[in-house]
């Protein structure tokens, strides 16, 4: 059964949480960057980047320092607050789209994580672990939340509905007007039928955020040895999460655009895919595929649609049925050469947020060659490589909602 529990959030005092949230650090381009550490001195930016204060670029433990430090001035200065009573906490994000997602706010089990309850999809960088949860040790706190899922549970829906009617703790509209909104609870019935209904669920599912996952396992298992007063519910045994419906999950593709054609002529490679592939040529109309196993290509000015012939494809597992791995395992890897999809410069990924529209101007720009359309991979296919103990293909999905840092921290 899955541990999920209510915690004292810290957070920003009402009239100041739209200017605290921000995006992950990494999304910003460096004009962005610089204009918010500029003008908001509100900005969760601040915390994670310390060394604008000194103008000057700090990294490793002395940057981590420099974070608790700024983190810790934001208390004092009464930007953050922390409720008194542990809660779970209600959040709704409604984007430019039209998309609507509402989850809970809650600590998970890294014992759920070790023991499986908790399933990956993707693998994870050994190093990019221990260097996250060497700054979590030093922090002492996670801002942004692991994106979960669940199967769909009517209990906690009904909370969920029942919760929003009431006038929501945040509510504010981001400047890409996305509007975000969090409600408290902290009722004990719902508190007690909240935690209850997860602990009915034999598995949930990271959609988002492995490496901060697995980084928070590696700490739970490093202060558990270093406590010799040990008990297992010390809050480092847990790590904030956003949990959200399955119904509610929003999985785009990623596209894959590539450098060159390996060596070979346009019409050579052609010829090479026609082993595997059923080709037409669609001309400068833009084609966008709608089944498994059929994808998009355009090269030199055009574009093509691919359909995989099936009996020359062996499929025996859920692996091998994912559409990136077909392209990976058909064109990329034997084709083009490319055997390492996270580390090869010539590939590179386009979300489908940004659509095809995107990879042909990539590609007639001439920085690409060639660029790879697919159609989003399914929940279900995510729960079937997960289930079976196999990971994806690097930039497999591009999933909603995007939390923003800083709404609400849990302390460890």
């Amino acid at each position: 059964m899955a541990k999920v529990i209510p915690f004292k959030a810290v957070r920003p005092t009402r009239d100041k949480v739209s200017l605290v949230a921000s995006r992950s650090y990494q999304s910003y381009t460096q004009a962005e960057l610089e204009a918010r550490l500029e003008y908001n001195p509100f900005s969760f930016l601040h915390i994670v980047n310390p060394g604008y204060k000194y103008d000057k670029q700090i990294i490793g433990k002395e940057r981590y320092n420099l974070v608790k430090n700024r983190y810790l001035e934001f208390k004092e200065d009464g930007i953050f607050i922390q409720d008194e009573t542990p809660s779970y906490y209600i959040y709704k994000i409604v984007n430019r789209d039209g998309n609507t997602f509402s989850g809970i706010l809650a600590a998970a089990s890294s014992e759920d994580y070790k023991n499986d309850i908790i399933k990956k999809h993707e693998d994870t960088i050994e190093f990019r672990e221990n260097i996250f949860k060497d700054y979590l040790k030093i922090v002492g706190f996670n801002a942004e939340p692991v994106l979960l899922t669940y199967p769909d549970n009517t209990e906690i829906t009904s909370i969920i509905s029942k919760v929003q009617k009431q006038r929501a703790e945040f509510e504010f509209t981001t400047h890409f007007r996305d509007t975000h909104y969090l409600w408290i609870v902290d009722d004990n019935e719902y508190v007690t039928n909240i935690q209850k209904a997860f602990e009915t669920m034999k598995t949930i599912y990271i959609a988002d955020g492995h490496h901060r996952s697995a980084s928070s396992y590696l700490l739970t298992e490093e202060l558990n040895s270093e406590n010799k007063n040990h008990q297992g519910n010390e809050a480092y045994n847990y790590f904030m999460t956003y949990l959200i419906p399955e119904s509610d999950l929003k999985i785009h593709e990623f596209n894959r655009l590539v450098k060159d054609l390996n060596g070979l002529t346009k019409e050579s490679f052609l010829i090479e895919l026609d082993a595997m592939f059923r080709i037409e040529n669609r001309g400068k109309e833009l084609y966008i595929p709608t089944n498994k196993h059929h994808f998009s290509m355009y090269l030199d000015g055009e574009f093509y649609s691919l359909y995989l012939r099936k009996n020359n494809y062996k499929i025996n597992n859920s692996l091998d049925a994912l559409d990136t791995q077909i392209l990976f395992k058909t064109i990329l890897e034997p084709i083009l050469g490319i055997t390492d999809l996270r580390n090869d410069t010539r590939i590179d990924y386009s979300h489908g947020k940004n659509d095809l529209v995107t990879i042909k101007s990539k590609v007639d720009s001439g920085e690409f060659t060639v660029g790879f359309g697919l159609i989003p991979i399914t929940i279900q296919e995510l729960k079937a490589i997960a289930n079976e103990g196999l990971t994806m293909p690097p930039k497999s999905t591009f999933i909603e909602p995007k939390l923003r840092s800083g709404i609400t921290i849990y302390e460890f």
